[in-house]
């Protein structure tokens, strides 16, 4: 492939429920809450399958953009079963104008590495974290698929709604039973942290979120920190310390690569 190479910034939170729905709708939450309702209400209120509606949202989104008469196709790959069946097909993608993918395996590592001891101890820092993705990549059908594809005439464009960071330091936060769970972001009622450590957002819709009302507000991690409760501190902070993450703020998880790859073979669509 010739390989152009380019940055694109995540929106906050840094988290897949809010950064991917958001490239697949073409829309800021907020946005999408005003015209989905039924979409987001079951984004908020899931806490697994925060992104079982991305096809429909890229359908919406071709509509809008008079593409509906195209050929296209979504797939969400989650598993190696996925990967290899869609690396044995790959060619029956040049029967579309546009190819959907969603490759979930970094993301599975990611928080894999915070379950399995084994993991931590292949990847104590960033520097072998991304040698292990590296060295997956290199004999994976990922690439092996790519290789296919670069024989097609089909451009590829590669990007991802967020990436993470290894955190180091605990946040003591103050919230309601209904907070949200993750550990970079919270949204919930009154939430109080040490503003060194967050970002405290009272004005969620200055920052495209849907307002969820009265007193709710947002909180997000900055550099490396993550968010632990006052009950039972010391457990929960020794569990996610060391642990990769994401939702917050930090250049690991807000600058984007963005590459389009176009086959230096044949013509190209």
């Amino acid at each position: 492939y010739s390989v152009h190479r380019e940055m694109c910034c995540s929106l906050l939170p840094t988290a897949t429920s809010y950064a991917r729905n958001a490239i697949f709708s073409g829309q800021l939450p907020k946005s999408l809450a005003r015209t989905l309702p039924d979409v987001w209400a079951e984004v908020e209120s899931a806490e697994t399958g925060r992104n079982r509606h991305e096809e429909r949202l890229l359908g919406d989104q071709l509509k809008q953009l008079g593409l509906d008469s195209i050929a296209w196709r979504y797939e969400k790959l989650v598993g190696t079963a996925d990967g290899r069946a869609f690396a044995q097909q790959v060619h029956q993608c040049n029967r579309y104008d546009l190819n959907a993918v969603v490759v979930n395996f970094v993301d599975i590592l990611a928080h894999s590495r915070a379950d399995v001891e084994l993991l931590r101890e292949m990847t104590p820092n960033e520097k072998s974290y991304r040698a292990l993705t590296r060295t997956w990549f290199e004999h994976s059908w990922l690439r092996a698929a790519l290789e296919d594809l670069s024989q097609t005439g089909l451009t590829v464009v590669v990007t991802t709604d967020h990436g993470a960071i290894r955190v180091q330091r605990d946040a003591k936060v103050i919230g309601d039973r209904n907070t949200t769970t993750a550990l970079r972001y919270k949204i919930g009622k009154n939430l109080k942290v040490d503003s060194r450590q967050a970002l405290v957002v009272d004005d969620l819709s200055g920052f495209g979120l849907p307002s969820l009302g009265l007193n709710t507000n947002l909180i997000v991690a900055r550099e490396d920190y993550y968010f632990v409760y006052p009950t039972q501190y010391n457990r929960y902070a020794n569990v996610y310390r060391d642990s990769m993450q994401h939702g917050g703020i930090s250049l690991e998880e807000m600058l984007l690569p963005l590459i389009t790859l176009s086959p230096k073979r044949g013509g190209t669509r």
